[in-house]
């Protein structure tokens, strides 16, 4: 396994492994057993890095989310894990009552409910700080100031770590961090948006914004990236749930002229390295000019140990010019 930093003060600054295990499922599609035996797969192999969240998975059964959590909650006791292992999770997109989502109904972004919200996930994951606390959607309904504050006062107490950011607008991520900023607070340092090989339509509505993907890094956000390498970018969906394996799966979010001579690009580089299709994905993220961290979810071992051997995967300048320029 290898390590990057993430974060900047000394005081909350984390050593993480370079490829997060997502737990989106674990509790309700993943079974328990299961679960545990990813988790303890994945730590054997030097991963710390683990991601959650506190809607996690309303949409199985109609609830409000949590069972991830608790699932990692229960397994930290039972193994002894401490913070040796950072867990991230998020707020803002619990649907308020069962049978709502985040799209009507969601708890967003208030002082009161960034408070209330990270005590009940500590109380669920079992710790006293949460390493790293991300604002999960957009709240345009509270004053940005009031979410900046309400973030920051749980910093200062000592209750969270690191803070981030997903499935906001770049511009909302600046404006949130040149507040902070400005106020002597801290600000968001990680963003975890979905980013693979392959480009999204840009055109196409998404349920959270008439403009487009808000969770998508476009051009606006990849830019911004780069301007502000001390960011850390944590990529979320990389392996488009299977379909780099069954492109049948692509759908429309994905046709564009440059698809097929993209795909074709990463099977000749998977050829020549040996790897699999999902590995060069994953390689070519963890290398690429935006470094990410890839976030993967997984309903099997083999799936992890599959993705494992990737962080091993060097791509020479050549292959990853021409993944680069496939058109």
């Amino acid at each position: 396994m290898r390590y990057r930093t993430i974060g900047t003060d000394p005081a909350t600054r984390r050593e993480v492994s370079v490829l997060s295990l997502g737990a989106m499922l674990f509790g309700t599609a993943t079974d328990e057993a299961t679960s545990y035996a990813i988790l303890d797969r994945y730590v054997e192999a030097g991963g710390t890095f683990i991601d959650t969240s506190d809607n996690y998975a309303f949409w199985q059964n109609g609830g409000q989310g949590g069972e991830s959590e608790e699932l990692l909650g229960r397994w930290r006791r039972s193994r002894g894990v401490g913070g040796e292992v950072v867990v991230a999770t998020k707020l803002g997109a619990r649907p308020l009552a069962p049978g709502t989502s985040y799209v009507d109904n969601a708890e967003g972004l208030s002082a009161k409910v960034i408070r209330e919200s990270a005590e009940r996930s500590r109380e669920r994951l079992g710790v006293d700080r949460l390493d790293l606390l991300y604002a999960h959607i957009e709240d345009r309904t509270v004053p940005l100031e009031e979410t900046v504050q309400g973030f920051a006062d749980l910093v200062a107490e000592g209750t969270v770590g690191l803070l981030g950011a997903s499935n906001h607008r770049a511009w909302r991520v600046e404006r949130a961090r040149a507040l902070a900023a400005a106020a002597g607070l801290p600000g968001y340092e990680v963003l975890q948006y979905h980013r693979s090989y392959l480009a999204r339509r840009p055109d196409l509505p998404s349920d959270l914004d008439p403009d487009g993907d808000v969770g998508w890094v476009g051009p606006d956000l990849a830019s911004y990236l780069r301007a502000e390498p001390r960011l850390t970018l944590v990529a979320y969906s990389p392996l488009l749930k299977g379909a780099y394996a069954k492109p049948e799966r692509l759908g429309e979010d994905y046709a564009l002229p440059s698809t097929p001579a993209r795909l074709a690009a990463l099977r000749a580089v998977a050829d020549e390295t040996g790897a699999t299709v999902n590995q060069v994905v994953l390689a070519w993220l963890l290398g690429g000019d935006v470094p990410a961290i890839p976030l993967v979810g997984f309903s099997s071992v083999a799936q992890l140990e599959e993705s494992l051997a990737a962080v091993e995967l060097e791509l020479t300048p050549e292959q990853r010019t021409r993944l680069d320029t496939a058109r």
